[in-house]
């Protein structure tokens, strides 16, 4: 039989159990907290519903396995990021909802868009990209001026009017010359070249 300093009793479920039990309490005669880990995370969790507050949801894991609040799996600790200064060294949230999250907030604060928003841009585009015609629509395309968002492109045409400085002129010269128009320019005199109007 274990000795009497080496348990102790659980004020809550009235349980003899070991000292390893107890969570730290400097302020306790025995530097110990009056209820047991079991009990006083049942206690502290029924206060914060009684609240209002989002309470996590006490789900049994595997070992070396995690539940995710986000999307409500469990998952093995390989799927989520460290965090050294969280309880366990993980992440609140795994790998794939962090990146979903990651995106989310950026296309907020790059675009001001919404998710929501930016598949109704998709949908009204029926998904293709508005230049092409052929490609899905994956990317936000905005004027790098004024910041206002003109639609959701394809990544080869997003970047090719990236490339052509976001210029009408350049765009309508591209087109002409893959029309077979070469907007060359024609010599006039000795080292002076003169551009088609």
């Amino acid at each position: 039989m274990a000795s009497k300093e080496s348990v102790k009793r659980c004020s809550r479920c009235k349980e003899s159990k070991p000292r390893a039990a107890f969570a730290g309490n400097k302020a306790a005669r025995d530097g110990l907290q009056a209820y047991c880990r079991e009990c006083w995370a049942e206690y502290h969790q029924a206060r914060q519903l009684a609240r209002g507050k989002n309470v996590r949801p006490r789900v049994e894991t595997p070992e070396g396995h995690k539940f995710c609040r986000s999307c409500g799996e469990v998952k093995p600790h390989s799927e989520w990021h460290r965090n050294a200064t969280a309880s366990d060294g993980l992440s609140t949230s795994c790998k794939a909802c962090r990146a979903a999250k990651s995106r989310a907030r950026h296309l907020k604060r790059h675009y001001g868009l919404t998710e929501g928003e930016r598949d109704e841009m998709v949908a009204s585009q029926m998904g293709l990209c508005v230049i092409c015609l052929k490609a899905p629509a994956a990317h936000v395309d905005h004027c790098h001026k004024t910041g206002k968002v003109r639609g959701v492109l394809c990544f080869n045409c997003n970047s090719a009017i990236g490339k052509l400085g976001d210029d009408p002129d350049a765009v309508r010269r591209a087109a002409a010359y893959l029309e077979g128009i070469a907007w060359k320019p024609t010599l006039v005199a000795p080292g002076v070249y003169q551009l088609p109007s």
